[in-house]
């Protein structure tokens, strides 16, 4: 089974666009649950994207794409 890495529905308030600023874990990279994966940039506010779930890493979406709230940008298996 897998876990989604989504952009939460309530990182940011708004309905502004994100962009995928930097991926932390390469991928295919083994991740621990609760680590730094990635950053996303809205408005000039950079946060940070928390790992689900220990698993595999599959990134779906790359860095400087444009992403918005519910967005799925990666899986963890």
């Amino acid at each position: 089974m897998s876990n989604d890495v989504r952009i939460p529905e309530d990182l940011y308030e708004g309905d502004e666009d994100s962009v995928i600023t930097a991926w932390l874990a390469s991928d295919g990279a083994r991740v621990k649950q609760g680590a730094l994966i990635a950053e996303i940039m809205t408005a000039k506010v950079q946060h940070e994207m928390i790992a689900p779930a220990s698993g595999i890493l599959k990134i779906l979406k790359q860095q400087d794409e444009v992403v918005t709230k519910g967005t799925v940008i990666g899986q963890i298996s």
